[in-house]
């Protein structure tokens, strides 16, 4: 897309959906998030000037017609964006599949013009679609010649458009890294499997928990990679035959190095080599019969689809239904169905088909034994999370380990971060397993230069997973100050390498450690920042540790103050978030709650927008909604303080509506990590000493590690679709010093959705979206930034 970006840009507002009628529907089992998905969808449609309809109960729906199919206003979606499920409903629907219902259905469709579907579901919701929209003509002159439409309307209607986007808890859909309503069911499994482990360890409990997913290992794969399970079943990746035996092996050795609990996860879906079912009971009775541990089972069933959807989940569905409305306005009879997607951190658009005939080979691999290939066909985010996952839960015995004679010390800088520990426990196993020792700096540049620093080792970093905070403990100081005593440290304990996880200090710390090898030879080592701080304000990275567990608690906020407001009517509330001069928070925390506005510092405003604001609050108030939520960033302006937007809006909204503030504070630091983080953490980590290891190797000549070049002092960042090492002197040309946050960042381009959604009339550059892509099988070296 860069080629194309140099052309003339392209902007939405040229794009009109005048005289146009889209229809939304769910189908398929229910996703939570497929609600923000149908209110972005219609607001995003009624702005582009098109007519929009719900059509209620899924494909049942459109066959049955009347008040099924329904036309719909901009208040229609209002306060759905909180609640899970759908709420236009979803039915299996048997008539759909026989030609006499579609053709019923086509005929619901016409009278009212639709000729653009936008359809939310699982992959068997989506082919359905497509076939529909192949017999589309076919459909029409039937129709005609039984004189149920004129041959007017078979000229006027005569295509149908569709675009797709995967609705599905399971993750399961090949050419999308995240589908709607995965990452809020890791969150419900993740919220049991933390409550779970409290019981376990007061027992010395073995539980065996059955997650969802057929025929798919996704979500046990990734809550085993979460809360750092003792063994995980998954259809995809069968166990070796005498599993058995190597699994009740490793339970044991795992209560032998004091132990107190073992989780095991099964797919519902689990097979052995031989396609026969591996059930958690099957799995319990054997921990019973040759262990004799105290075994229990908990099967969570469709607690997994229930609840609010997580904040990732909410900006996805909305990312994705201002796309699918996009997509629906470029579409040509001749372009083929398409599905919206994500791919890393970018929206693409993927042939419907493609996507479908490959989620089929995956089955096919599976039924036929193809175990390997159904792991690649699953595509490289579910690859990765395998062989993360086996590198982390499995300790080799000592003898088969190999020794480098490398130490390597880790450190957290900055504030503290949710998923921070995530990071530390995966770098010392990973550190152990490459063979090198690991030592544990104690709070920071400033424990470091008071020799707080020890040696740390695999059984220290269980259950770290899931701890909020920082274990090791974290400070802002920077290094300068004690160069000489670091130095000496480094010497005194041989360290060959260093690992920081931690913000923006983390990122000027390097910088300083690296001007500092002129002088001294002790810092000529690799180093390796993980970005790890809520405000996600670390140049050289789209996301960072820490700032998924911060928005959620935002959203979570926000969602029950927005739900006080309704009770009182005619509220405003004016929210203050953490971030530093970085807007990320304010601005995808609105997104995800559904604000009004969201004052940020990237984005200079003035009086006459705060004026702007209030009218338009005004005007909001005259509607059936009548609340409002404002979101400001600690430091987007030093005038316009929180107290000064309050008694502004205050003083304006006399008569009309009152003003509540509220500042969050360092809530938003705590809190246990999300699988997001706990998941980005672990493989961000991973792959970083991975990096040392390789450095280590290259620069090691004549019995010592020499390294002095900038491509030895790197920050690991996910950027769009890939995790990239950057020499953090490179970067110092991308970053704004005074304010501490990146000069570019990618979210500002996602301003204008939140602004859409909120109705404010703005100006969107959509030059990014609108190639087709294709489902390519992707070589193994690339490694994508999708969890």
């Amino acid at each position: 897309s860069r080629s194309a970006m140099d052309h003339q840009p392209k902007f939405f507002e040229n794009l009109s959906g005048a005289g146009k009628a889209i229809a939304v529907l769910t189908s398929g089992g229910d996703a939570q998030g497929m609600n923000a998905a149908v209110r972005a969808v219609v607001r995003m449609g009624i702005y582009v000037n098109a007519k929009v309809y719900f059509i209620y109960e899924g494909y049942q729906g459109m066959v049955d017609g009347g008040d099924n199919i329904v036309e719909v206003s901009w208040e229609s979606v209002s306060s759905i964006l909180q609640v899970g499920g759908t709420v236009i409903g979803s039915a299996r629907c048997k008539s759909f599949r026989t030609r006499e219902g579609r053709l019923q259905a086509a005929c619901n469709l016409v009278q009212r013009g639709i000729t653009n579907l936008c359809v939310i579901g699982g992959d068997g919701s989506l082919t359905g679609a497509n076939l529909f929209r192949e017999e589309w003509s076919g459909l029409l002159e039937e129709l005609a010649q039984k004189g149920k439409i004129d041959a007017e309307a078979v000229k006027k209607y005569a295509y149908l458009n569709i675009v797709g986007m995967v609705g599905s808890i399971d993750n399961d859909f090949c050419g999308t890294d995240m589908t709607i309503g995965t990452d809020s069911a890791l969150h419900r499994i993740i919220e049991v499997v933390d409550a779970i482990m409290t019981t376990a360890q007061s027992h010395q409990r073995t539980f065996v928990l059955e997650v969802m997913g057929r025929h798919c290992g996704y979500l046990a794969l990734v809550s085993a990679l979460a809360c750092g399970a003792d063994w995980v079943f998954i259809p995809e990746y069968p166990p070796e035959e005498g599993w058995e035996d190597s699994m009740c092996v490793k339970l044991s050795e795992n209560r032998a190095r004091k132990k107190r609990l073992n989780i095991i996860i099964v797919a519902e879906g689990a097979i052995d080599c031989h396609n026969k079912p591996i059930t958690s009971e099957k799995v319990k009775d054997l921990v019973v019969q040759r262990l004799g541990f105290d075994t229990r089972v908990t099967i969570l069933g469709h607690v997994q689809r229930g609840g609010t959807p997580s904040a990732f989940d909410r900006i996805l569905a909305s990312r994705m239904g201002v796309e699918a409305v996009l997509a629906l306005l470029e579409a040509t009879p001749d372009t083929p169905a398409c599905v919206v997607s994500l791919s890393g951190n970018q929206a693409v658009r993927l042939p419907l088909m493609e996507c479908v005939q490959m989620t089929q080979e995956v089955q096919k691999a599976m039924d036929e034994g193809r175990f390997l290939e159904a792991v690649r066909l699953r595509g490289r985010s579910f690859e990765n999370n395998l062989n993360t996952y086996k590198l982390l839960s499995h300790k080799k015995p000592d003898a088969e380990l190999p020794k480098s004679n490398f130490n390597v010390a880790v450190l957290n800088v900055g504030a503290p971060a949710a998923g921070m520990n995530a990071a530390v426990r995966a770098a010392v196993r990973v550190g152990m397993t490459e063979g090198h020792k690991i030592f544990a700096v104690i709070d920071g540049f400033e424990g470091f230069a008071r020799g707080k620093i020890k040696e740390i080792s695999w059984g220290d970093v269980g259950g770290w997973t899931g701890q909020g905070g920082s274990i090791l403990g974290t400070k802002r100081t920077l290094p300068a100050k004690y160069l000489e005593k670091i130095a000496d440290q480094m010497r005194t304990n041989n360290i060959n390498a260093l690992m920081v996880i931690g913000g923006f200090e983390a990122y000027l710390g390097l910088l300083e450690l690296s001007a500092a090898r002129e002088k001294y030879d002790e810092f000529c080592v690799p180093m390796v920042m993980v970005p790890a701080t809520v405000s996600n304000n670390v140049p050289g990275s789209d996301f960072s540790i820490g700032a998924d567990t911060a928005l959620n608690t935002i959203t979570d906020t926000c969602d029950r103050i927005k739900q006080s407001a309704s009770g009182t009517k005619r509220r405003v509330f004016i929210i203050e978030t953490m971030g530093g001069y970085c807007g990320y928070l304010a601005n995808m925390g609105a997104l995800a709650a559904g604000a009004d506005a969201a004052y940020i510092f990237e984005e200079q405003f003035d009086i006459r927008e705060l004026q702007a604001n209030v009218e338009h609050l005004t005007e909001k108030m005259k509607t059936s909604i009548q609340r409002g939520l404002v979101l400001r960033n600690e430091n987007c302006n030093e005038n316009y303080t929180t107290d000064f937007i309050y008694q502004l809006y205050s003083e304006e909204g006399k008569g009309v509506f009152d003003c509540r503030k509220n500042v969050l504070g360092h809530m938003q630091q705590g809190g246990a990590p999300s699988p997001f983080d706990r998941n980005f953490g672990t493989k961000i980590s991973a792959k970083a000493m991975q990096w040392i290891s390789k450095k280590l190797k290259e620069t090691y000549r004549k019995g010592k590690v020499f390294a002095n070049t900038d491509d030895s002092v790197c920050l690991l960042g996910m950027r769009r679709r890939n995790l990239v090492f950057q020499p953090v002197a490179e970067l110092k040309s991308e970053t704004d010093f005074v304010h501490r946050i990146p000069k570019e960042q990618w979210w500002l381009k996602l301003r204008p959705l939140m602004k859409i959604l909120a109705k404010y009339k703005t100006s969107y550059d959509v030059s990014d979206s609108g190639q087709l892509e294709h489902v390519a099988m992707l070589p193994k070296e690339a490694e994508t930034g999708a969890i």
